[in-house]
C-alpha cells in the first residue's frame, strides 16, 4: 500500500517544496498535473525541498485527464466543498491511496468536483474567518493521517541515536 500526493496546477513554488520534503519524508510519491506556474527548476521550490529531491519519487501529467487515465488505485479529492471528514474514512486497507489536492488559488475544477462527490474529503475549519488552509499543510495533515491508520508502516517511530544514547 502507498501513499500518493497529486497536486493539481500548483501554482507557488515554495508549498511545492514542502510538499516533495513531506513526500520523502513519508515515502510518498509526488504526481504533478501540468501547467504549473513555476519552472521546476525554480530556485524557492528547490530550497523548500533542500536536498530531498534525489529521494523522491516524482511524476509529471499533461493534464487532468491523462493523471485519471493513468492512476490505479482509490482516489480521494481533498477540498473544503466536501461533505465527509478525512478522519472518516479507513485508509488501512491494502491498497494504494491517491491524495489529489487542487490549486492554491481556485482549488480543484468544479466540473471535476461534481462528477466525483463520493470521492471528496474536508479538514475542518473555520470557514467564516479563513478562505483556505495552506495546501502543504494539509497535504502533511492528510498524508500522516492515512499513515497513522496503516500504524506508520515503513517509518522509523524511534530515532535510533537517541534509543542508543539513552543505554
Amino acid at each position: 500500500m502507498t501513499n500518493h500526493i497529486v497536486l493539481f496546477e500548483p501554482q507557488i513554488p515554495q508549498n511545492t517544496g514542502n510538499i516533495a520534503r513531506t513526500c520523502a519524508a513519508t515515502n510518498s510519491p509526488l504526481h504533478i498535473i501540468k501547467p504549473m506556474g513555476f519552472p521546476i527548476d525554480d530556485r524557492k521550490m528547490k530550497r523548500a525541498g533542500l536536498d530531498y529531491w534525489d529521494k523522491l519519487e516524482i511524476y509529471f501529467y499533461e493534464s487532468l485527464k491523462d493523471f485519471m487515465s493513468q492512476m490505479k488505485g482509490k482516489l480521494y479529492l481533498i477540498s473544503k466543498f466536501a461533505e465527509k471528514v478525512y478522519s472518516e474514512v479507513d485508509l488501512s486497507t491494502n491498497e494504494d491511496y491517491y491524495f489529489l489536492f487542487g490549486r492554491e488559488d481556485k482549488g480543484l475544477p468544479e466540473d471535476f468536483m461534481r462528477e466525483h462527490p463520493e470521492k471528496a474529503l474536508r479538514i475542518p475549519m473555520n470557514d467564516e474567518h479563513v478562505r483556505s488552509l495552506n495546501v502543504s499543510n494539509t497535504v502533511c495533515m492528510i498524508v500522516y493521517e492515512a499513515l497513522r491508520q496503516q500504524n506508520f508502516v515503513g517509518l522509523e517511530l524511534v530515532h535510533t541515536y537517541e534509543v542508543d544514547k539513552l543505554k
